[in-house]
């Protein structure tokens, strides 16, 4: 028996209808979960259709606003089209027609369609992107009735839909989350060091600079030859030059001119000596490490001596150091370090006060306070509220500190060990 033509048209139109709210289901998951950092890298491929779906994603209120008219539409249409299928041909059924329609929306208009968007959800804006960016024209005095009355019950909230762009910023702890879950896309040395470039921003010049009394220079009330050994074994490309002490600075030597600074030196000659040198450059030990880094390639420097708020010279840092925090300390830096921390038997580490708490806590990821006192002679010294005497043994938050040997008000020779706690 062949069937009504009319139930085949309807019949037809429903099948498409279920189609097209299966479209709009799809999209809307696609668009919303689509990775805006591959839409633009696509963008930048000369894929047009990545670069209208982030357009699109500019403005979600509207973008919602057409894909629910539509989705909405379609639905309601299929359902008056099932009742009157029902109502026509199966006796007036209503109710088993809601039911039958409900189970196929949900199936093929919603859980389907939904699932794959998100399995794919690029693939799912880029491919929607042309007929959504037509609907948003088409759909456009609906929408913007729609947006109207939705901001105004958005108020009652004190919510901005154009607030919802502000989701993709993403913090520093946030950033750093995204990349340690990031696995095997990104290698664990590059996510180390994108990781030191992201905690850079609580650091400042005070937290990685070379204190005073490490500071290798050239005194120029030594002798020549003195000065020639220094030249002749470091490996810094720049030197401070001062007289008597480091307070008094005449100025940095660049070793490309070491030839002309010995020249002179030799001839004793201090007017002659400054015209080898470049001019001190100063930093405050406050500023930001990554303002720092800044200034130094603004103002052609790589070296600067490092002031105290009354102006007293604290330490030396360059742009070498700065990078050295980037990377990390890979080959020969890492050879430095175990001479510097010598690791016993019983778990302890023995060194000297002049080192870098900073430096301990990276090489064993201890958690040594740091915020007051950059090394461990001034941690000591805070704690006891006075110059530390030989032999002693005290513990701060769960790290015990067993100082063996005392030069000259220095801590020569410390015991470290971290607590079971």
């Amino acid at each position: 028996m062949q069937e009504d033509p009319s139930l085949i048209i309807l019949l037809s139109t429903l099948i498409f209808l279920l189609i097209l709210s299966g479209f709009f289901s799809g999209s809307e998951t696609g668009m919303m979960a689509a990775n805006k950092i591959k839409l633009k890298n696509l963008s930048k491929k000369s894929k047009t259709s990545a670069k209208r779906a982030l357009n699109l994603l500019k403005r979600p209120d509207q973008l919602l606003s057409a894909i629910l008219v539509g989705n909405n539409f379609a639905n309601i249409l299929a359902s008056a089209i099932v009742t009157i299928i029902m109502l026509n041909y199966f006796g007036g059924n209503v109710l088993l027609g809601s039911i039958i329609l409900t189970i196929v929306i949900l199936i093929f208009s919603e859980i389907t369609p939904k699932t794959m968007a998100a399995i794919k959800p690029e693939s799912f804006a880029t491919r929607s992107s042309f007929i959504l960016n037509i609907l948003v024209y088409v759909f456009k005095p609906l929408i913007f009735l729609t947006n109207f009355l939705s901001r105004l019950i958005l108020k009652i909230f004190k919510l901005d839909a154009k607030d919802a762009t502000l989701n993709d910023n993403l913090n520093t702890e946030e950033l750093r989350t995204l990349l340690d879950e990031s696995g095997d896309l990104i290698p664990k040395q590059y996510r180390k060091m994108l990781s030191s470039v992201l905690g850079m921003e609580e650091l400042i010049v005070e937290d990685i600079m070379i204190p005073t009394a490490e500071i290798i220079g050239i005194d120029i009330d030594q002798d020549y030859e003195n000065a020639t050994k220094i030249i002749e074994s470091t490996h810094y490309t720049r030197l401070p030059v001062f007289k008597g002490s480091i307070d008094n600075m005449i100025g940095i030597l660049h070793l490309k001119n070491s030839h002309s600074f010995l020249e002179k030196y030799n001839q004793m000659d201090e007017d002659e000596i400054k015209n080898t040198l470049q001019k001190t450059y100063f930093v405050s030990q406050s500023t930001l490490l990554m303002k720092q880094l800044r200034e130094f390639l603004s103002q052609n420097q790589s070296i600067a001596l490092v002031v105290d708020e009354y102006g007293e010279i604290e330490g030396l840092i360059s742009v070498e150091d700065i990078f050295k925090e980037i990377t990390g300390k890979f080959g020969g830096d890492k050879d430095e370090l175990e001479r510097e921390f010598i690791k016993l038997k019983d778990g302890s580490i023995l060194t000297d006060g002049n080192s870098r708490i900073r430096d301990l806590n990276n090489y064993l990821n201890w958690e040594i306070n740091e915020d007051n006192s950059k090394t461990i002679n001034g941690l000591i010294t805070e704690y006891l509220d006075q110059i530390p005497q030989a032999n002693l043994c005290i513990e701060i938050d769960n790290y015990r500190f067993e100082i063996l040997e005392i030069d000259k008000n220095l801590i020569s020779k410390i015991k470290i060990k971290k607590g079971s706690g």
